[in-house]
């Protein structure tokens, strides 16, 4: 046996529609097409998406979501964070030599999350009120 002896099954494989080729194959003519129209045409067909000058359903739909153009320049750092650092003043600088945040970084809110066991002074961040109070109540100050 040889390559080009080889031959796939009987009836496992079946020809292509010949288009055009006479009313006798079922598909003269019109080729399928069908009269008129212009799926009909060569060459004619509409966009993806169109939907018959109809305002298509992607238009239709509201747009959702918003990024803000301010969330790359704004971290959140967690009390428990903080905890780790060797200064007992936290400010940007400090963060930022930490690695707790990136150098493009110009706003930091610091949020109450875990817990804080050590006496800090907080300047230059957005603080909430819940970070605010653990703060006070262990001594520590917040300034603006």
């Amino acid at each position: 046996m040889k390559l080009n002896h080889l031959r796939p099954a009987a009836g496992s494989t079946k020809g292509s529609k010949r288009r055009g080729r006479g009313g006798g194959s079922g598909l003269g003519k019109t080729c399928g097409r069908g009269h008129k129209g212009q799926k009909s045409r060569s060459g004619g067909y509409h966009k993806s998406g169109f939907e018959g000058g109809q305002m298509p359903l992607q238009r239709r739909l509201p747009k959702f979501g918003f990024t803000s153009r301010q969330s790359k320049y704004t971290d959140e750092i967690r009390l428990e964070e903080i905890k780790n650092l060797n200064s007992d003043s936290v400010n940007l600088e400090v963060l930022r030599e930490a690695g707790l945040i990136s150098k493009k970084t110009k706003r930091v809110r610091l949020i109450g999350g875990g817990n804080l066991d050590k006496v800090i002074s907080v300047n230059g961040l957005h603080v909430t009120k819940g970070a605010r109070e653990t703060i006070e109540s262990l001594g520590g100050t917040v300034g603006d």
